[in-house]
């Protein structure tokens, strides 16, 4: 678990002055932590004794602990696959897919620890209700991963948005959003900082909700996130996977359209009776080319 994770845990027993350094510390996360004791306290105005009882609450048997975690979740978090293939597990080369298929198998039960219940269906009824509207982006690997989720959404409701990548145009989208709509974000490592600045002016212009999807580690919009959904993406090799990722998106889109199928089930038929090329005149050709 994160030092982040850790603090949000906790954060129900701090005292005032402790939550007051914890949303210091996530605010600006994980630099404010790096700083010296006393440099910290006079930033937030919490005495370096107070502290030194806060990251013991967290976990750490001092500062200097509490601040070697932090340095090695940073280092961590910008970790590129050159890095990546200088610590890789060999995968059996003589079973290479059934090897790389079990790691990923591993990963996905992580999937009950890492998202609890709660926190799945709190996603599914943002993204469920008809009243607002849902806006979706991702960085430059995981807006693949967006796009899955957006184009399900759009045949699934209304008022589904895929922000474009080019952030000249994400004006439009802001002017649109509505302190009731939500804001979907994807970002993993190495994260993007136009993304943690789009989340930020949302966030201070716009108070739509956000969601965020992202790695254990945590991207800088957890600073903003109304719900941060913290995936493993690491399987051992020079790449990450999302396959997590995909699995807890498609579970969204499954739960989603079940949530109210009637309108679900209108939408696909209205949706598909504007396609240019039928779905029942696909099949009817595939017959044809058959005979």
């Amino acid at each position: 678990m994160t030092v982040r994770a850790t603090i949000m845990q906790v954060a129900p027993r701090l005292t005032a002055s402790e939550r007051k350094l914890a949303n210091a510390i996530l605010a600006d996360y994980p630099f404010t932590g790096l700083q010296q004791i006393q440099e910290l306290a006079a930033r937030t105005g919490v005495s370096a004794p107070s502290i030194t009882r806060f990251v013991s609450k967290v976990g750490f048997g001092g500062y200097h602990e509490f601040q070697r975690q932090l340095i090695a979740e940073l280092k961590e978090s910008r970790r590129s696959p050159l890095d990546l293939m200088s610590e890789e597990s060999a995968i059996q080369e003589s079973d290479f897919l059934g090897d790389y298929a079990q790691r990923l198998a591993d990963l996905l039960t992580t999937l009950n620890s890492t998202v609890p219940p709660g926190q799945f269906e709190a996603v599914c009824r943002l993204i469920a209700d008809p009243s607002r509207n849902v806006f979706v982006l991702g960085g430059r690997i995981s807006d693949s991963i967006a796009r899955f989720l957006s184009t399900h959404l759009q045949q699934i409701r209304p008022k589904v948005f895929h922000l474009a990548q080019n952030s000249e145009l994400w004006p439009e989208d802001i002017l649109r959003m509505r302190k009731q709509d939500v804001l979907v974000l994807f970002d993993v490592r190495r994260y993007q900082p136009d993304l943690a600045r789009l989340a930020t002016l949302v966030r201070e212009r716009r108070k739509t909700s956000i969601v965020l999807v992202t790695d254990k580690w945590m991207s800088p919009i957890a600073r903003d996130g109304d719900i941060v959904v913290p995936l493993s993406i690491g399987a051992g090799t020079a790449w990450d996977t999302v396959v997590c990722l995909l699995a807890f998106v498609e579970a969204l889109i499954v739960k989603v359209s079940e949530s109210n199928w009637p309108a679900t089930k209108a939408r696909i038929e209205e949706w598909d009776a504007l396609r240019l090329v039928r779905p029942d005149e696909v099949q009817g050709q595939g017959k044809s080319d058959e005979a």
